[in-house]
């Protein structure tokens, strides 16, 4: 019963609050500088397109994809997908989040050590995701040492989705870097419609961060009820 009373449980409720603060604190501000347009007036879609032609880059697709930020490049077949609130869009916020994609794209051309890590990860952490949790749970239930093997076999898939989360931070925080870069470069925005893309994409660095947070207290914690069981 101690596993439903246990104290290591405000960890988990810790990353959680971790993770809606910065979860609202990117959502309100996308929604601010959503309602601020640029004075060049070109869209998402239209400002991923010079990015992209401004680093040398053709054989990347811009494509629309539905939701509201669920904007990403996947390299596996060099598309870039905007969401609803980026392609067509002509704000601040729409510019800043197409020109940290096109981060993305600028990072695969250049084939950026980061993101090849994170991307040979992709399958591990996937699989330790999906098999840590009911293997720690079992290992929790049943006594002996089939109980610790279990439970540590967890902890060691668990530690590679961490692992993914941590290689993420600075292939996000490059592709910022580059975005800011590009938008300064291009001339596309204004410096102080700049100024706000910084705050956009600052705020959803913040939730890559909240995230690796998040999962190092959970990784925390599993290392607390392993020892505990243990002694």
């Amino acid at each position: 019963m101690y596993y439903y009373y246990d104290p290591t449980y405000i960890l988990v409720l810790i990353g959680a609050v971790i993770c809606i603060l910065a979860s609202s604190r990117v959502n309100r501000v996308f929604n601010k500088y959503s309602q601020v347009r640029s004075h060049s007036g070109i869209t998402g879609r239209e400002a991923a397109e010079r990015i992209l032609k401004a680093n040398g880059i053709y054989d990347v697709q811009v494509q629309h994809v539905s939701g509201n930020l669920t904007d990403h490049y996947d390299p596996r077949n060099k598309t870039l997908r905007l969401s609803d609130a980026t392609y067509q869009s002509a704000s601040v916020a729409a510019i800043g989040v197409a020109a940290h994609e096109c981060g993305h794209a600028v990072q695969h051309n250049v084939g950026y050590a980061p993101l090849k890590i994170r991307g040979a990860l992709v399958p591990v952490a996937n699989f330790g995701s999906m098999a840590a949790w009911p293997l720690i749970i079992i290992g929790l239930f049943i006594n002996g040492n089939a109980s610790l093997i279990l439970i540590n076999l967890g902890i060691f898939l668990f530690s590679a989705a961490v692992l993914f989360q941590l290689v993420t931070l600075p292939v996000e925080l490059n592709a910022s870097k580059r975005a800011v870069k590009a938008l300064e470069t291009t001339g596309m925005l204004y410096p102080e419609e700049v100024e706000a893309t910084k705050d956009v994409l600052g705020a959803a660095a913040l939730t890559y961060v909240a995230s690796a947070a998040s999962m190092i207290l959970q990784l925390l914690r599993l290392l607390l009820i392993s020892g505990r069981r243990r002694n």
